[in-house]
């Protein structure tokens, strides 16, 4: 009878531990890059700080808010320091790349490789949920970037479309259909001095204006890529504060990553 019974215990908690498990695994993972966008600048005492377009960052240029909503969908946040390789992007389910640096925005740049582009590839390709947020041409570099978007099908012509003076909001409002497949129901939104992009197979528009790529999907084996020439979702245009109410880059950033949660694949 004790025997039975240490059986049963030692089986409950195995199936517990194995239930444990399973959900931790199902946790999906979104992993932003800290490696093509790694800039620094110097705080108030004088230290040397990471900024921009982080996890971490609570002012203007960080992505604290869009962090948080990721989290509300239950999505763990993570960072890779590194370049990507197939071990270290093995746990991410979603991958994003920020506004990689310039020469002017860091003395020694990591850029883009074709090696590294293709390690991104297949790990697409095997399921992962790519978003790249690029830059106009005055703020990020695109040569050495291109060859991880051409992968997709994907190129940032490096312009700067949406250029906005002063307060003057119109100049960088878009509209989005009301039954868009990414953003239903979000309407207009604000993204300035963009890079639009050039598209050919596997990628497809998602959203023009004025006959400009501006949004584009491509999907490739298991995997889908979303990306758009401008980070738009930092908090200085998500936090409610500084564009007027009928702008709804909040409810736009919430869209994308519910969209982007539904795009991973149940087994990868």
């Amino acid at each position: 009878m004790r025997k039975q019974l240490l059986v049963a215990i030692f089986g409950c908690l195995l199936a517990a531990l194995t239930a444990s498990a399973q959900q931790e695994r199902r946790q999906p993972v979104v992993t932003l890059d800290y490696h093509y966008n790694y800039e620094h600048k110097k705080d108030k005492a004088g230290n040397t700080v990471r900024w921009h377009y982080i996890w971490e960052e609570d002012e203007s240029g960080g992505l604290s808010i869009w962090g948080h909503i990721f989290d509300s969908l239950g999505i763990r946040r993570d960072t890779l320091h590194d370049a990507p390789t197939a071990a270290n992007l093995r746990k991410s389910d979603i991958y994003m790349i920020i506004d990689p640096d310039t020469d002017k925005e860091s003395p020694a740049p990591n850029y883009m490789d074709a090696a590294a582009a293709k390690v991104i590839y297949n790990w697409v390709k095997a399921g992962g949920v790519l978003v790249l947020l690029q830059n106009d041409s005055l703020n990020a570099e695109f040569d050495h970037f291109n060859l991880l978007s051409e992968q997709f099908g994907i190129h940032f012509n490096g312009d700067s479309r949406n250029r906005v003076q002063g307060r003057n909001w119109e100049q960088g409002a878009f509209v989005l259909p009301q039954n868009h497949e990414i953003f239903p129901g979000v309407g207009k939104v604000y993204i300035k001095e963009l890079s639009t992009l050039t598209l050919k197979a596997p990628a497809r528009a998602v959203f023009k204006d004025n006959g400009f790529n501006i949004m584009a999907v491509a999907k490739v084996g298991k995997g889908t890529v979303f990306a758009v020439g401008d980070p738009w979702f930092y908090n200085e245009y998500v936090d409610g504060k500084r564009l007027p109410a009928d702008y709804h880059n909040y409810e736009a950033a919430a869209a994308l990553t519910a969209w982007l949660k539904k795009q991973i694949p149940a087994k990868r």
